[in-house]
């Protein structure tokens, strides 16, 4: 019994892969950038979990919301400009679920 390896589908499989992950993470982090940029940055609750993860305080979670609200205050960005990027922000979402939905078909449909 001999194992043949199909060099060339590897590399395919390879090449897909790392271009799938540069696409969603190069567009999650420009649309994160972007939505930042548009005055609205996200500030995450910080939830409960059971001596796993150290949970911030209240005051640490305040403090990040007031952080973030003074940042959006002191944007040198015109309303219109504002607009654009919360447009770009989320064209680079949709660019990053279509292409996990695509990733999904693929594997679902093959």
């Amino acid at each position: 019994m001999t194992v043949a390896i199909h060099w060339e589908a590897f590399f395919q499989v390879l090449g897909a892969a790392l271009v799938g992950t540069l696409l969603v993470v190069g567009f999650y982090a420009l649309g994160l950038r972007m939505l930042v940029r548009a005055g609205r940055v996200p500030v995450v609750t910080p939830a409960e979990f059971t001596d796993a993860i150290t949970v911030i305080s209240d005051k640490e979670a305040k403090r990040a919301a007031k952080a973030a609200a003074k940042a959006a205050r002191k944007s040198p960005l015109s309303e219109a400009q504002k607009s654009l990027a919360l447009v770009a922000a989320y064209a680079c979402f949709a660019v990053c679920t279509a292409a996990v939905a695509a990733g999904i078909l693929l594997i679902v449909v093959k």
